[in-house]
């Protein structure tokens, strides 16, 4: 089977210190940093982040490591484009810490899942 070529445009984080910034300079990919605590709210921050990504023309957004819940408007402009990597095996765990609660509620498989982003928090197909 055959994939067709990927083009990654940029890493934007919205924490400086975010190791997929600095990987992505050293391959030589665009990175921008937006720092949510530079917004009065949510729907302020998700705005300039919507303009940031839009400047790309992005033919797929994906979320790797990006723990903020996003407001219904920015989920929907990007509706069936939208991709989250989640650190558990989805539906058990949503939310943060899963690492942590997989080992002290003593399961003996852990996982990631990769799922269309939704208004409802770890709820996509």
């Amino acid at each position: 089977m055959r994939c067709a070529a990927v083009e990654i445009r940029a890493v934007i984080s919205n924490r400086p210190a975010a190791a997929g910034l600095e990987r992505a300079r050293r391959a030589g990919i665009s990175t921008q940093t937006l720092d949510h605590s530079a917004f009065s709210d949510r729907a302020q921050f998700d705005a300039a982040l919507m303009a940031l990504i839009d400047a790309q023309a992005p033919a797929l957004v994906v979320m790797a490591g990006f723990m903020r819940i996003l407001t219904r408007e920015f989920v929907e402009h990007y509706a069936g484009r939208l991709i989250n990597i989640h650190p558990s095996l989805l539906p058990d765990l949503p939310g943060m810490d899963t690492h942590r609660r997989a080992i002290e509620s003593g399961r003996t498989a852990h996982g990631a899942s990769v799922h269309f982003v939704t208004p409802e928090v770890d709820g996509g197909r």
